[in-house]
């Protein structure tokens, strides 16, 4: 970047110069001797602009020497020339604060999605857990998806979930979300009963913040829970996009039986405890679950068509784990999109490992203990 940001200085400075030399009379070079200056100040370092400022002023006071113009003619072309060096000089100082700022403020907002969004433990219970978060652009890596993985007395749950808005406000009611579930998962005895009462919680985080209308203030998400033998898998979606399950080669696109309102609209308190339906289906093991956000099912092509994980000939394969089919997915969108993402993109993929995987690491240490 830096040999380009001299090559287009050098190119404005010759041009000028030609300009100045051979250019039929009253035209000439100075507004191209001028355009140096402004290039070297927006794209170069300071020292280097200044450089090219003082190389430009020599310049323009040589040529008019050359060129025999009056001393007036001079002092105006020096005061011309310099007055716009000193300018891209300012100029180049205003760049570098705000490039400053920015990254202060891209670090901060970092630091502050690691904390609401912290990453899952590599393994929990009986399953293998990946998670990835790609943001929509590079400068904002903050937004509205959230996941979690928690081994609790009942089983491992996990939530993935997409937060309606961006930036802060969107990072505030991640927290709400993802604290309620961290709380809850603990103590509900069914995922039916954790679900109602993270409705009530984002419910009432909803109402303190202000009129909710249909339109505003909920949350989409799918709560999962694998039993702790990894056998069984429990799915309640609240308007979310489905998860998948991955074995053998195939991807299943798991659709709810019933079709329910996102979290958070108030409207828990309608049905009966512990009425949430609850799809049940098995886990083999060796098989995965992969979870997503809108990111990824309303990720188009450069036709406007959806991506479809489900019709990808790429997603078709057996993967050995979370980690090959996070990556696998990720840039399949990539692909897909031409990596022109229009939305965040959060995937959680959990794994149940075999029993071989599970029991190797326990006669590993076996096998420590009898060395003497």
């Amino acid at each position: 970047m830096a040999r380009v940001s001299w090559m287009l200085a050098a190119l404005a400075l010759l041009a000028g110069v030609l300009l100045n030399l051979f250019a039929p009379q009253p035209y000439m070079g100075l507004p191209l001797l001028a355009a140096a200056p402004l290039v070297a100040g927006a794209m170069l370092s300071f020292r280097s602009a200044l450089i090219v400022v003082c190389v430009t002023c020599v310049v323009s006071v040589a040529l008019d020497l050359e060129r025999g113009r009056p001393a007036t003619a001079r002092y105006v072309d020096l005061a011309v020339v310099g007055l716009i060096g000193v300018l891209a000089l300012a100029v180049n100082r205003l760049l570098v604060r705000q490039g400053r700022d920015l990254a202060l403020a891209r670090n901060i907002a970092e630091a502050v999605q690691r904390a609401v969004l912290p990453d899952p433990p590599r393994e929990v219970g009986p399953l293998a857990v990946a998670a990835g978060y790609t943001a929509a652009q590079a400068e904002a890596r903050i937004g509205g998806d959230l996941y979690a993985v928690q081994e609790t007395p009942f089983g491992v749950r996990m939530i993935i979930g997409d937060v309606r808005g961006k930036g802060m406000g969107a990072v505030a009611a991640v927290s709400v979300a993802i604290g309620a579930f961290r709380q809850e998962a603990e103590y509900a005895p069914t995922l039916a009963t954790l679900v109602q009462r993270l409705d009530e919680a984002l419910a009432r985080e909803a109402a303190r913040s202000g009129p909710v209308t249909s339109t505003e203030g909920f949350t989409t998400a799918v709560l999962a829970e694998v039993s702790a033998d990894g056998g069984t898998l429990s799915l309640v979606n609240r308007g979310h996009p489905p998860p998948y399950l991955v074995h053998g080669g195939q991807l299943v696109r798991l659709d709810p039986t019933l079709p329910q309102l996102p979290l958070g609209m108030g409207l828990g308190d309608l049905a009966p405890a512990g009425s949430e339906p609850v799809d049940v289906v098995r886990l083999p093991p060796g098989a995965s679950l992969l979870l997503v956000t809108d990111g990824v099912t309303e990720a188009r092509d450069a036709q406007g068509t959806f991506y479809d994980p489900a019709s990808s000939r790429r997603m078709g394969r057996r993967f050995t784990g979370p980690d090959a089919l996070l990556e696998a997915l990720t840039k399949d969108v990539g692909r897909w999109t031409g990596d022109n993402y229009r939305d965040d993109m959060a995937i959680l993929a959990v794994t149940r490992r075999r029993l071989s995987s599970l029991a190797a690491p326990e006669r590993v240490a076996s096998r420590g203990e009898r060395r003497p």
